[in-house]
């Protein structure tokens, strides 16, 4: 029972936890302009319907019985208000806006308006400024300029027929209610255009993040934990006749796990940057342990820091999937360079097959987009990068790997012909 009690009073204390969190982290948004801040939902035609109150003075009239043939005022009056409404509704759906009969009905407004105004004129006159509102929410930008015009000398032209020169303030009036308008409007849409564009941003760079912090881990700890695997069995097969060798195994065990650590670390902020060289003595430690016979054979002039980084981790990746998958007995691995490219290999004897993403690659054709981990991932980054990525089983048996890749990523210039060095920095493991 008092345990009940207890878990109770927990769970509610956890309950208010939670909620005044929540309510922080809410204030901080509004505090710092976040989605809590926003505009809200976007503008209807609701926005547009107050100012009819500007045609109160002519129900006014009419309804006095100030106004001849009241009948033909009152239906035109109706008219002019259904037209007016239709017009504002469709105005903020841009595919409603641009269609014909959003463009028929606008005519018919101007058309009502003329009509009213020319026939009672007084307060019958202030339909031309609506007339404006409407034409300058349903036009925008498109032939917004002569349309403002014509309706200002239109409006002008009746309100100087009724009013003489004091109606030249209602053309004024109606050419600056569609300019003003039509700007607000499109002030309007271009900031939540503009807010969603970020939105999209921010939501491509998160993928973006996530799918780099996926390649990383799935090359880091595919990697590692086959470093780990062939190096246990090693210690496991050594520890009865030869203690000392065993031990030295767990101590590269304990070593490449602790690098892992670190890689693991920095490919979580995002500062990971690899070394071909120490790609390349890892690969010898791996393939060793697992009784592969690995010659490396380098020459070509000196490589940008990226483009080392990169043909690191294709080697890492290619001998993760010769420890893996291939059976191999020798693994050859081969970088050359030549004008402003380096190409690297990597090939083995085995009988089995490369992968790209798990999925066995039958053929030397390019795995580019063929998925997002493995081969394919390496695909893609070499792909960005202006490179490309094959592999394919051979036809006497075996599998290679080949990569290609601008001599500097960043763009500096690459080293002279006279630079090159044959055969250089060459060794034998097993």
């Amino acid at each position: 029972m008092r345990s009940d009690v207890r878990e109770a009073l927990e769970h509610r204390r956890h309950h208010r936890a939670s909620k005044g969190r929540l309510k922080a982290e809410w204030r901080a948004a509004r505090k710092a302009g976040g989605p809590d801040a926003a505009a809200g939902p976007p503008p209807t035609g609701f926005t547009l319907l107050p100012w009819l109150l500007m045609g109160m003075g002519a129900f006014s009239n009419l309804f006095q019985g100030r106004t001849a043939n009241p009948w033909i005022g009152a239906l035109g009056l109706l008219t002019f208000n259904s037209l007016y409404i239709y017009v504002a509704f469709r105005s903020f759906d841009k595919h409603r806006r641009e269609a014909r009969s959003t463009r028929v009905a606008l005519v018919l407004l101007a058309a009502v308006t003329c009509a009213l105004a020319a026939g009672y004129g007084d307060n019958w006159l202030l339909f031309f400024p609506l007339l404006g509102l409407a034409t300058g929410a349903a036009l925008r930008l498109r032939y917004l300029r002569s349309a403002g015009t014509v309706l200002a000398v239109l409006a002008g032209v009746v309100a100087w027929f009724h009013a003489g020169w004091g109606g030249l303030g209602i053309a004024y009036a109606t050419w600056i209610s569609t300019m003003v308008t039509a700007a607000i409007m499109r002030l309007s849409e271009a900031v939540r255009e503009l807010r969603a564009a970020r939105e999209e941003l921010a939501h491509r760079a998160v993928e973006k993040e996530r799918l780099r912090f996926s390649r990383d881990l799935h090359d880091l700890l595919g990697h590692t934990m086959s470093v780990i695997v062939v190096k246990s069995e090693a210690a496991r097969r050594l520890a009865g006749r030869d203690l000392d060798a065993a031990l030295a195994q767990i101590t590269d065990i304990e070593a490449v796990g602790r690098q892992a650590l670190t890689e693991i670390r920095e490919a979580v902020t995002g500062y990971r940057q690899g070394s071909l060289a120490t790609e390349l003595d890892r690969a010898h430690s791996a393939l060793t342990a697992a009784g592969v016979t690995l010659v490396v054979s380098r020459s070509g002039p000196p490589l940008g820091p990226q483009t080392e980084a990169l043909l690191g981790w294709v080697v890492r990746e290619a001998v993760t999937n010769v420890v893996r998958h291939s059976g191999a007995q020798r693994c050859e691995i081969a970088l050359s360079g030549c004008g402003e490219r380096v190409r690297l290999m990597v090939s083995d004897d085995g009988g089995g097959a490369g992968t790209a993403g798990g999925a066995m690659v039958p053929d030397s054709t390019a795995v580019a987009g063929s998925g997002g981990t493995g081969l394919a991932g390496l695909s893609e980054r070499l792909a960005a990068a202006g490179g490309s990525l094959a592999a394919g089983v051979r036809a006497g048996g075996g599998f290679d790997v080949t990569a290609e890749l601008p001599l500097d990523v960043e763009g500096a210039r690459p080293v002279g012909a006279g630079d090159f060095r044959s055969d250089a920095d060459v060794y034998v493991g097993r």
